[in-house]
């Protein structure tokens, strides 16, 4: 889906503690509504009601319901951010098993609440140029963080370290995200141990053996 740049913006940022309490309501209830209905069926209609405002005090905020589910995925983005400290402000395991587990749980977490809205998200969310280049720089700061991680653990038996960094942070990202979005419910606990049972055996297995070897 592409839109026009300009009508993915908010209209209003809100400057008062009562315009702030309102823009969120109309997120809230955006979000209830994106899941119940669908994307095409979410109209405007659905979510100023659902969020007890008029139709005009939403557009005051939102030129369209595009708009919001931009803000909702941008506010998705930071929340994963946020969950995943990516500078050492937070202690980590000392085992890789531990490391993966703790970045793993902290994925899983951010795409729990709400399957129905993710998969919205997910497969009909707009294609805005500004929110692919934050989910690109995103990546790469994860990235980077995984590569020294990598470089530095004992544990690590990897014959390329820029190669498995790339591999375990789209693996974790992609998979998370179509499991927690997929038709049905999950077991997390099961699926998070067998996620990181699967990449602590590929980065203290060593390498595999080469075509001949």
């Amino acid at each position: 889906m592409t839109s026009d740049r300009r009508g993915l913006q908010p209209r209003k940022q809100p400057r008062q503690v009562r315009a702030e309490l309102t823009r969120q309501r109309i997120l809230d209830a955006a979000a209830h509504v994106f899941a119940e209905y669908g994307y095409a069926a979410g109209t405007t209609n659905r979510i100023a009601e659902r969020a007890r405002v008029s139709i005009g005090s939403l557009y005051q905020y939102y030129p369209n319901k595009d708009a919001i589910l931009v803000e909702l995925l941008t506010r998705h983005l930071d929340a994963g951010m946020a969950a995943t400290p990516l500078e050492g402000d937070e202690p980590l395991p000392e085992s890789i098993e531990g490391i993966l587990r703790f970045h793993v749980r902290k994925v899983i977490e951010n795409h729990r609440d709400d399957p129905q809205l993710l998969r919205v998200m997910q497969e009909q969310g707009p294609r805005a140029p500004e929110l692919l280049e934050r989910i690109a720089r995103d990546e790469l700061r994860r990235i980077a963080y995984t590569r020294r991680l990598l470089r530095n653990h004992p544990e690590v038996r990897v014959a390329d370290v820029d190669v498995a960094a790339r591999l375990v942070v789209s693996t974790v990202e992609t998979v998370v995200h179509r499991v927690m979005a997929g038709p049905g419910q999950v077991d997390t606990a099961r699926f998070e141990e067998e996620l990181v049972a699967m990449l602590t055996r590929y980065l203290t297995g060593g390498p595999a053996a080469g075509p001949g070897d």
